[in-house]
């Protein structure tokens, strides 16, 4: 009799030990059935409107990032470009006509500055001429009460001299044509220069032609959506001739190098949980292959529901019983490590997620959380 009482005795000591070990394990290795995967999805929107005339791929098809999705007509786009190019054509030519101008102006102001330089020159040899002829006329006249000289002479010299005076007016008011002509030069030089602007392809016309051309050429590029990334295509609902509208979304591309797993832990059980301890993910796809993968990041804050506003502008409350205190639950993220063969991850997908707390690396620990994406 002892001897049954001693072995059921021991039999309710390893159950209990084994609860109580359990509990722990959970205490010690928070684990929720709250967990989701999750993935970048992009969405794939075009950049300028038209017809799709090509579509190249068929729903949930895998892509690589450059690879061609749809085409949108291009015949538009393509005689854009043409008629810009033709712009940046005339731009030029009509640049070039403008370069010559400003160089026959320049040519036309050397031109008026060697004139004023030949009209001083000349003012100054008729200001040398007149001193000689008066000089002359003077010595005439001091020599004919000398009876050395005749009065044709003295006349003759008179002549010169009145001669010399007159072509040094001539002279001094060539001078004045002369840097008027050179003033109007200048003038017509900087009207020139004034519209020629910068000389080359530093011309603004020039640039701002070219601009159009290289925006022309961009909107013919973007008639073809390519992949940005590895992915599926996800809810394909366009067909050949939808007319797609410039920035406006037309199917998802979920990136197959982004996946994650969020799982939704309680506030209790956040405490010992650091970024880079080890987690195990098992998804209800996949019930036999678990996971592994590490806590990449633990959120630091969650929508609040009781005070938000209501429809008549007035904060929302939700009852709730004063017994009852519900823990909230935050989002840890998960990076997972290299999927086992035949694993394939869908976002949305619901699984369990396990974390080993204190099997973080000793850097990781001293690190503080960061919030989940």
């Amino acid at each position: 009799m002892p001897q049954k009482y001693i072995l059921t005795g021991a039999v309710i000591v390893v159950a209990v030990l084994a609860v109580a070990l359990k509990y722990w394990s959970y205490l010690a290795n928070p684990w929720t059935r709250d967990g989701q995967v999750r993935a970048d999805v992009i969405q794939v929107t075009p950049r300028v409107s038209g017809p799709i005339v090509r579509l190249a791929v068929n729903d949930n098809q895998l892509v690589c990032a450059g690879d061609l999705l749809f085409e949108i007509d291009p015949r538009t786009f393509q005689a854009s470009v043409d008629q810009a190019r033709a712009k940046l054509d005339s731009t030029g030519d009509n640049v070039l006509a403008l370069e010559k101008q400003v160089e026959s102006a320049r040519a036309g102001v050397d031109v008026a500055r060697a004139n004023v330089s030949k009209a001083q020159n000349n003012v100054a040899a008729a200001v040398a001429t007149v001193e000689k002829n008066e000089a002359e006329f003077e010595r005439q006249q001091d020599m004919l009460p000398k009876k050395a000289t005749s009065q044709k002479a003295v006349d003759r010299a008179k002549a010169n001299f009145s001669v010399s005076v007159e072509q040094r007016k001539a002279a001094v008011s060539g001078i004045g044509q002369a840097k008027a002509s050179l003033a109007q030069a200048e003038a017509a030089l900087a009207e020139a220069e004034a519209q020629l602007g910068a000389a080359g392809d530093a011309n603004p016309d020039i640039r701002a032609a070219a601009a159009t051309l290289r925006e022309a050429e961009l909107n013919l590029e973007f008639t073809q959506v390519r992949a940005p990334v590895d992915g599926y295509v996800t809810n394909l609902n366009m067909q050949l001739g939808s007319f797609a509208v410039a920035n406006q979304p037309v199917l998802a591309l979920v990136d197959i190098n982004s996946y994650w797993v969020d799982g939704f832990f309680k506030e209790t059980q956040l405490g010992d949980m650091q970024p880079g301890d080890e987690a195990m993910v098992t998804l209800m796809s996949y019930p036999d292959q678990p996971l592994s993968g590490r806590v990449e990041s633990i959120g630091w804050g969650i929508a609040q529901q009781d005070g938000s506003t209501g429809p008549d502008l007035l904060p929302t409350i939700n009852p709730t019983f004063d017994w009852i205190r519900l823990a909230q639950r935050v989002p840890v993220s998960i990076k997972l490590d290299e999927l086992p063969d035949g694993v394939e991850l869908r976002v949305g997908t619901t699984g369990s997620v396990l974390v080993k707390t204190g099997t973080a690396p000793a850097a990781g620990r001293d690190e503080p959380a960061v919030g989940a994406r």
